[in-house]
């Protein structure tokens, strides 16, 4: 096989190999990391003896996930504040044409989801995600993680039971998040403390992640009251010279606010009913860098 082919090849797979990896690592720098750690074992194999080309690359992608996942895990165990996973921009073009599938995607990329995953074990993780999020056969994931077919199946029971008891029990649609994500700016910006009020549930929640880097809630902010007030006293005190745009980060509408030319803080709304039900506000600069205009 040619370079030129090989390279062709890799880089046809690459979306999928970067969508394993970020469902396993939530960071975008590991999830490269992972990826180009694939490519020079890719490069430098035998691939006259691979049959099935994306099969063995998600086979080695997902292995070198799940021990990147290992060694950073006690990294976060010492993070500053809540951790929540970096801005993924996603754009799944025509790569995804049926609506049903672009949903499961979109669903399994979302924060919600990727921070319920960050209480499974690797094993476990890496089972959802091919599982669930790319629909492989247990067959196959048992040959990715090199286990029996049976050991996975008990894997999956226990990581979708896990899941389905911590995951937002709603859907969010996604037409009504991106309406209620411009009502949120319109009303922060204006100052319109009824207004931003009649746009969260009772018991909405705030959780801010900037690991010690940036100012935000260390703990999260739960009620009307307490996040409303949060954000009017963050809003007078503002960012410099700020502007805002709408972008699409984890399968959803989410507001960008940049400093200049700089990214600031990502802020993204889980809906449901009509009201905000969760913000997550991400402020880290290392999760940022890549959202920051070129």
């Amino acid at each position: 096989m040619a370079t030129d082919t090989a390279t062709d090849v890799f880089e046809e797979h690459r979306p999928v190999l970067m969508g394993v990896a970020y469902r396993m690592l939530g960071r975008v720098a590991d999830a490269e990391d992972v990826v180009q750690e694939a490519w020079l074992r890719w490069s430098g194999a035998d691939r006259t003896e691979v049959r099935e080309p994306r099969g063995y690359l998600v086979r080695i992608t997902t292995r070198l996930a799940i021990d990147r996942l290992r060694h950073v895990q006690s990294r976060r165990e010492a993070y500053i504040g809540p951790w929540l996973p970096e801005p993924y921009v996603t754009d799944f073009g025509d790569t995804v044409p049926d609506t049903a599938e672009r949903a499961v995607l979109a669903d399994s990329v979302s924060l919600a989801v990727l921070v319920v995953l960050e209480s499974l074990s690797p094993l476990e993780r890496a089972v959802f995600v091919l599982r669930e999020a790319f629909g492989y056969p247990y067959a196959d994931i048992a040959t990715t993680l090199d286990r029996s077919e049976s050991a996975v199946r008990q894997l999956a029971g226990r990581a979708r039971k896990h899941v389905d008891e911590r995951r937002p029990r709603y859907e969010v649609d996604p037409a009504e998040r991106r309406l209620l994500t411009e009502r949120f700016l319109a009303a922060a910006v204006e100052g319109d403390l009824a207004g931003l009020m009649s746009l969260l549930a009772p018991e909405v929640r705030l959780v801010g992640d900037s690991g010690g880097l940036a100012k935000a809630p260390l703990r999260v902010i739960e009620s009307a009251d307490k996040v409303s007030r949060f954000l009017f006293g963050a809003a007078r005190k503002g960012i410099a010279d700020v502007s805002f745009r709408l972008v699409e980060v984890n399968g959803g509408a989410a507001l960008l606010a940049l400093s200049g030319d700089k990214a600031d803080s990502v802020f993204q709304l889980d809906v449901v009913d009509g009201r905000i039900q969760c913000i997550y506000i991400i402020r880290n600069p290392e999760k940022l860098l890549s959202l920051s205009p070129e």
